[in-house]
This record gives structure tokens, sequence and C-alpha cells, in this order.
């Protein structure tokens, strides 16, 4: 008989990297429709390619560094929550180890051990580290995994950057007169990608999600060039 072979993914790892993933998928997806709907409403105004331009990289710029500053902002404060928890956590063990020991093996029963097993898993966790333990089971923390501001936000801002040079390059690569259309198909293009590809790694159905993505897309860019119109026919 031959052994049995694991090679897919186990543990925390495989979703971290998941989560890192859609972030990625999402930050794309925000940087496409935001610069799209940005410079097909200056279409909508002019046909100068520098104002295109001009209007694209602003956007890009302005959206890539606020999606970074968002980003590093939500996750130090999430760090710094999880830095306090494990603070506590620690002072607790040195405190009352026993009631801790009793807290552990209640949690390791509630999820459908024993009482007796409860009690030697809690105890040998204990026995090893003590603070790991109950970071993960009384926290849901991985101590040695602890979000990083600075990654989430070069990945943010990476991402939103990536998205938006498709509709910029887009919008001012082509003739005049194929700009508008060229920009359309390819956002909608991407979208529907990237709706996918969100839908795909939440394991869900990706008709529905792409269909979202794409409509969403659409109505962004037809009020923005609607806009942009009325602006350019008023003499604005």
């Amino acid at each position: 008989m031959t052994e049995p072979t694991h090679d897919e993914p186990h543990g925390g790892t495989l979703g971290a990297r998941l989560n890192w993933l859609r972030a990625a998928v999402l930050g794309a997806n925000d940087g496409i429709v935001s610069t799209a709907g940005l410079v097909v409403g200056v279409a909508g105004a002019t046909e100068s390619r520098s104002a295109l331009l001009t209007a694209g990289l602003a956007g890009l710029l302005a959206g890539s560094m606020s999606m970074a500053a968002g980003e590093y902002v939500s996750v130090s404060t999430q760090r710094d929550s999880e830095m306090a928890a494990l603070a506590v956590e620690k002072r607790e063990l040195r405190e009352q180890p026993e009631a801790e020991l009793r807290e552990l093996t209640e949690l390791l029963e509630q999820r459908g051990l024993s009482r007796e097993v409860a009690r030697e898993a809690a105890e040998q966790l204990t026995a090893r580290d003590a603070l790991r333990a109950h970071a993960r089971v009384e926290l849901g923390i991985d101590p040695d995994e602890l979000t990083n501001p600075w990654h989430a936000a070069w990945a943010s801002f990476l991402s939103f950057t990536v998205g938006a040079l498709l509709p910029l390059l887009a919008i001012v690569l082509p003739p005049a007169g194929l700009r508008l259309a060229v920009t359309v198909v390819s956002v909608l293009a991407a979208l529907t990608l990237t709706g996918w590809s969100s839908a795909r790694l939440g394991a869900a159905a990706p008709r529905r999600a792409v269909l979202r993505n794409v409509v969403g897309g659409a109505l962004a860019m037809a009020v923005t060039y609607a806009a942009g119109s009325l602006l350019g026919a008023a003499g604005v």
C-alpha cells in the first residue's frame, strides 16, 4: 500500500495567504472602478489627452495613497489591540496561573473534548507555552503572525495602482475616437476578472459576483460620463 499524500496546505498559513490575495483583488478592483469613473467623466467634458492624463494620474496617486494610509491606520489599530490583549493575558498568567489553567480547560471542553482530556491537554499546552496556548485558543491570535501595518499598506498601494493603470492607459493611448470604447471594454473585462477571482477566493458562485462587479462599474462610468458631458456642454 502506498502512503497517503497531503499536498494541500494546512493551518493558518493558507488562510492568511487567501486574505492577502482577496485584499489584493479588492484593491485592484477599487483602482479600476474609481479611476475609470474619473477619466470617463473627464472624457465626457473634454477630448484633451493632457487633461485626461492629469486627471488619471491625480486619481491614481490620490487613491493609492489614501488606500495605503487607510490600511496602515486600520491594521496598526488591530495590531495594537492584539498586543494589548497579549499583554493582559501575560499578566493574568503570571498573577493567577491556576485560574487561567481552569479557563483554558473550559475553553477546550467547549470545543468538544471531555473534561479529563481537556484538562490534560490544557496542562500540556501550558507546560509547553502557556501564552501561545491562551492566545490561540482564547483570543484567536497567533503571536508569531501578528498583522503588519507596513505590509498591508504596501499591498493596498500596489494593488490599487495596478488596477488604476488599466483605465488610465486605456483612455490616453488610443486615438480620440476610440478612447471611450476601448476604456469601457477594457474596464468591464477587468471587472469580470476581478469579480470572478474574488468569488473563487471566497468559495462563492462567480456568476453573481461578476454580474455585481460589472453592473457597478458600468453604472459608475455612465454616471460620471453623463456628469462630465453636462459640464462640458455648459462650458464649465
